[in-house]
């Protein structure tokens, strides 16, 4: 065994989104002397960043006041106008802005690629002085005799599937860090351990998760219309007793970004989120910005819902959790970037602080004390029953009294807390329900997954072991399979997962792990919680461009 190298830092945050990045810049903005290390899975920073997306600029106003006027790529195209539609099969009616909350309004926000954003923070860290690492996964955290977090260790390099060391084999390096910010995003693998490991789930709800589909599209130009912005509900979910909504984001270069977001909360197994989205594109009023044109990416990942009811403890003995890591998504708005990176500079004010203070690996409680009291706390507090509400009532009955309750919370009054179910809790045995016979793709509108993966640029090594680590392959037949008629093989959008039955053998759960964009939805939605996503080799993953 080759010795592992270590390396001293004052911070290293992991992952290199909105909410990690952030947390890097304010932390040498306030102490330029600050070590601080961002490690980030993907190939480059932004590779892994998926999102709408609908920028609201408060945070990065507070952060940066003069981004505007730096080249920051989000300032290229502000939000003109804002329709919501209700679809029908064939059919749509607008929903008055007079009905919605002032809180829903997209007024000064802005609309573009947040990888390209993500890009941008990690200019301006690095220019700050920040190590940036892209292409290494954080694999284990590191602790003292006395529990607390003391950094981590990034993933080995040049692993055989069988566990053997390739001749390019390179250890992980330990980071020992005296503070250590978790910014993974929604569902974590080491976010999973913190939590369960210091119980920082004892005092609040589940949290709950949507999963996000996403299309890049260049359109014809006479049907491009920058900045603006469109949401949908109802159809096509309304028919599986589902709900979500789609998204049409028009952005700068003629293009659009458009995607489908399905609740896992559904009950029915048959449900597969990508041809729902699919079928969504063919709707009449989507179809018609479509034809014509060509999509150019996709792409996936878990959108976190539980809102503020489900924001777990955030800070524990050596470290925090930041950014969708702990969830701040404001699901009626479709908004987590700017709550996250707000989260990531008020974890950097409580790290530098203590350092300053000449503390290490403690609990920074002043982190979690500021945000509770902070804008995120405010903003969430107003949404948090919407996600519960429709989750309970349904996509029509659920939406009015959402739309009620957020009207009474902005009025200082509203019902109390609602919570939740885990998703995985809520689906029900296949014998219950009916197989949905999907319509097949055209092609041009609609296409198949395996077709789409390719338009995410997904590469990972081959030669590696698998990072989708299914606990027990006999429960996953008599269970995943035989009872619940197999949902792996549809709730991923990306075609991992195959059940292939030849007459008299035992099926057999095929993995094609190269073929994983990151989602996490196995891990959230598989019915028995026995498959767990691990980080594969580093750079391993998506590369979305201008996602």
């Amino acid at each position: 065994m080759s010795e592992r190298e270590s390396m001293p830092v004052d911070v290293v945050i992991v992952g290199g989104g909105p909410a990690g990045l952030s947390a890097a810049i304010r932390l040498k903005q306030l102490n330029e002397e600050l070590e601080v290390v961002v490690l980030e899975k993907g190939s480059e920073i932004g590779a892994h960043i998926l999102s709408g997306a609908v920028v609201d600029p408060k945070a990065l106003d507070e952060l940066l006041p003069d981004w505007r006027d730096m080249d920051c790529p989000m300032a290229e195209t502000p939000v003109t106008d804002n329709w919501h539609w209700a679809l029908t099969k064939s059919g749509k009616w607008d929903m008055p802005h007079l009905m919605m909350p002032p809180l829903m309004s997209n007024k000064g926000c802005y609309t573009g690629s947040l990888g390209n954003l993500t890009r941008w923070l990690g200019e301006q860290a690095e220019a700050l002085g920040v190590m940036v690492f892209p292409g290494f996964p954080a694999a284990e955290v590191m602790f003292n005799d006395a529990g607390a977090v003391t950094g981590v260790i990034t993933q080995d390099m040049g692993v055989a599937a069988d566990g053997s060391h390739k001749p390019d084999y390179q250890p992980g390096m330990e980071i020992q860090a005296k503070y250590t910010l978790f910014a993974e995003g929604a569902r974590g693998n080491l976010t999973k351990q913190m939590k369960a490991r210091y119980d920082l789930e004892a005092d609040c709800e589940p949290q709950v998760y949507g999963l996000g589909i996403k299309e890049l599209w260049d359109i014809d130009p006479d049907k491009h219309v920058p900045g603006r912005v469109i949401h949908t509900q109802g159809w096509p979910l309304s028919e599986s007793d589902t709900w979500g909504g789609g998204f049409l984001y028009h952005q700068a270069n003629g293009q659009v970004a458009l995607g489908f977001v399905t609740a896992l909360d559904y009950k029915n197994p048959y449900v597969s989120p990508f041809q729902e989205f699919q079928r969504w594109k063919t709707h009449p009023a989507i179809r018609e910005y479509l034809e014509g044109g060509t999509r150019v990416a996709y792409g996936a990942r878990a959108i976190n819902e539980g809102g503020w009811q489900s924001v777990p403890k955030l800070a524990f003995p050596g470290g925090a959790l930041v950014g969708c890591a702990a969830g701040f998504v404001n699901v009626p708005r479709i908004k987590g970037s700017h709550t996250a990176m707000k989260s990531g500079m008020l974890a950097a004010e409580a790290v530098a602080a203590a350092i300053a203070a000449g503390q290490e690996h403690t609990e920074v409680s002043e982190y979690e004390a500021n945000l509770r009291e902070s804008w995120i706390a405010t903003e969430l507090k107003n949404v948090q029953n919407a996600q519960p509400l429709v989750a309970k009532f349904g996509g029509d009955i659920g939406t009015v009294l959402a739309g009620a309750d957020m009207w009474l919370r902005t009025m200082g009054l509203g019902l109390g807390a609602m919570g939740h179910h885990r998703d995985y809790e809520e689906t029900q045995r296949a014998d219950l329900h009916q197989p949905i016979d999907y319509p097949k793709p055209d092609g041009k509108i609609s296409f198949d997954r395996l077709t789409s993966v390719s338009y995410s640029f997904t590469n990972h090594a081959e030669d590696q072991p698998n990072h989708l680590k299914v606990a027990d392959l006999e429960l996953q037949r008599e269970s995943e399979l035989g009872v619940y008629a197999g949902p792996s093989t549809r709730y991923c959008p990306a075609g991992v997962y195959e059940w292939l039955i030849e007459e008299g053998e035992e099926p057999k759960f095929q993995i094609n792990s190269q073929n994983c964009v990151h989602c996490k939805s196995c891990d959230i939605k598989d019915p028995n919680q026995n498959i767990n996503w691990t980080t594969p080799e580093g750079g391993g993953g998506p590369n979305y461009p201008n996602m």
